[in-house]
């Protein structure tokens, strides 16, 4: 087989992606797969470091700020689709698969255009741009919520679920090595805090703002502040708090399997992969949406949770004064700490590559044979 795999801009779309192929690999190890991505962003450094061709479109997304920014843009998208054009035609594949992000939109265009059968992977509880213009377009569109034919074909909609890390398949199964690897107490509350890799400002702030109150009250913290801030949080702890056994905390947390098997509470953003990962994890959670992303989706997830009492969601402009008493009033109702935790487990999707991966080969299924 020979598969196209296109998107990206974000680790939101890379990780996915190459949890895709990697799926592909581990079924079909002879298939030939090659990305397309956009210049100058993460994908053109993730995507080699884990094994795969590369080759990067000079496209940009849209500046919604300013518009006059866009005028250069219109080039941008010719000069991508004729690149395209030349790749689909000298690669000729079987497939091409398409992740969200913009550099999936020339790609994935011109492979539909060129009787190249497309598949699209959304994310999000909303659909991106991207996703929405080529969606008719599509053979097939694998999705991780309910409801999502308000945006696509409702024949080509098929419900996967986002692809997650293997490992955080059975995280739950870790709590005695997670309290050990974090130097933390058994049968004392643990809330685990993150913001990315980058961090979430308003999520630090919260914590800075209410960690005095949350210690006091024998709240363990495991709290992932992201390189922007952690020299900041780590002179704030030092110099505020006196006993540092209950608080880890540090950059990036490289064990994600051992924190969420620790945790009995999580604050996080509202990321369609984080989510995944959360609903798999069958803990209370409490979502931040970040305000800084397209059209809003990271609200738009959480409330695809909160509206059915599986998380609570917590709007970023008032974090940063409520973060504590919100984790604080969970902590302290017991029944809503259980109901948050069983009700999140019923929007988990195990095994989600897998069946993306079942999905292509039907589409592709009498070039295979």
């Amino acid at each position: 087989m020979k598969i196209i795999i296109s998107g990206g801009g974000t680790g939101g779309h890379i990780f996915p992606a190459l949890s895709i192929a990697n799926e592909i690999r581990r079924q079909f190890p002879d298939a030939d797969i090659l990305f397309v991505g956009a210049k100058e962003r993460m994908e053109m450094i993730r995507v080699p470091d884990a094994g795969y061709k590369i080759i990067g479109l000079p496209i940009r997304g849209l500046d919604r700020k300013n518009m006059f920014k866009n005028i250069t843009i219109v080039y941008k998208i010719v000069k991508s689709l004729f690149m395209a054009r030349k790749i689909i035609r000298d690669f000729n594949p079987d497939i091409a698969i398409g992740v969200g992000g913009y550099a999936s939109g020339p790609t994935l265009w011109m492979a539909s255009s060129l009787g190249v059968p497309v598949l699209i992977q959304e994310q999000n509880s909303y659909a991106g741009l991207t996703n929405k213009l080529l969606g008719k377009r599509a053979a097939k569109v694998c999705v991780a919520y309910s409801g999502m034919n308000r945006f696509f074909p409702e024949d080509k909609v098929v419900i996967t679920g986002n692809p997650v890390r293997k490992e955080l398949e059975k995280a739950q199964e870790k709590t005695s090595e997670s309290l050990e690897y974090f130097g933390l107490e058994a049968g004392k509350p643990i809330l685990l805090v993150l913001g990315g890799s980058l961090g979430a400002r308003t999520i630090n702030n919260g914590m800075i703002n209410g960690l005095p109150e949350l210690l006091k009250a024998g709240i363990q913290v495991i709290w992932q502040t992201g390189k922007y801030y952690y020299t900041g949080i780590n002179e704030y702890i030092k110099s505020t708090v006196a006993d540092t056994k209950n608080i880890w905390f540090s950059d990036f947390i490289l064990r994600m399997d051992l924190a969420y098997g620790a945790a009995d509470l999580i604050v996080s953003r509202a990321g369609a992969g984080t989510i995944s990962e959360l609903c798999l994890q069958k803990k209370s959670v409490v979502l931040v949406p970040s305000p800084n992303v397209a059209e809003d989706h990271q609200t738009k997830n959480a409330l695809a949770l909160s509206e059915h009492g599986a998380a609570v969601l917590l709007p970023d402009n008032i974090a940063d004064k409520q973060l504590a008493s919100t984790v604080l009033g969970i902590f302290s109702e017991k029944g809503q700490l259980d109901s948050l935790s069983e009700k999140i487990y019923h929007f988990a999707q195990y095994n989600s590559a897998e069946r993306i991966v079942n999905e292509i080969i039907n589409v592709i299924n009498p070039k295979v044979e």
